[in-house]
């Protein structure tokens, strides 16, 4: 009977451990599956915070570059008329009030009439120097100012096309003219002579063919 009793005893008590025993396995796997949720939670919750700030950030800067184009924008209007020499053909049009003009041959002591844009000052003249706008009026025969560029439109450097203002049809250059200049021109007969209008610089090409639209000159 008390040998019943111990094994009824000992069987309980077996049963009691091994029930403690996997308990204590259950809680320590729901411990660890919870400290593994907890810890990809916050990597988580870490990587979203990241997303939405580099989001925003990028959103701010977005809305600051739009605003600071804005900006720059209505800075240079109203335009300003440039006004070219009467007996030259007596070319005119429309540029940014915030750009500055120089006038480096007028046309008194040499053929070639030549003047300068650029956005606030007039860096020194070279021909390696960027311009927002170069004007020449030179002359020359139109064909033969057109022949100079040849070379360069049949290597590929420049893309040469069709360029019609106010009824007067005339060339339009694009690509890279030299080492340091790379940009946009128009090439227009006038008269007996030939005139350029260059932009130096791919930066100020919208600027550029805003003020072709507002070319005008006598014939």
């Amino acid at each position: 009977m008390k040998q019943m009793k111990r094994s009824h005893e000992d069987g309980f008590s077996n049963s009691w451990m091994v029930a403690t025993i996997s308990l204590i396995i259950v809680v320590a796997i729901l411990a660890g599956l919870a400290v593994w949720s907890f810890v990809n939670y916050n990597d988580q919750k870490n990587n979203v915070d990241i997303k939405v700030s580099s989001a925003v950030a990028s959103a701010k800067k977005t809305q600051a570059d739009s605003d600071e184009a804005k900006f720059s924008q209505r800075e240079k209007e109203p335009n300003r008329q440039f006004v070219g020499p009467d007996d030259y053909g007596r070319v005119t049009f429309d540029y940014p009030k915030t750009w500055s003009v120089y006038i480096n041959k007028d046309a008194t002591d040499s053929d070639t009439y030549e003047a300068y844009l650029n956005p606030i000052t007039v860096p020194p003249v070279s021909s390696v120097q960027q311009f927002a706008l170069r004007v020449t009026i030179e002359q020359k025969d139109y064909d033969t100012v057109i022949t100079n560029y040849d070379s360069l439109v049949k290597k590929g450097d420049l893309k040469s096309s069709s360029a019609t203002v106010g009824g007067v049809v005339g060339t339009r250059l694009d690509g890279k003219f030299s080492d340091d200049i790379r940009g946009s021109a128009v090439i227009f007969k006038i008269r007996d002579k030939t005139l350029t209008i260059r932009t130096d610089a791919d930066t100020f090409k919208a600027d550029f063919d805003m003020i072709i639209t507002t070319i005008k000159f006598n014939q």
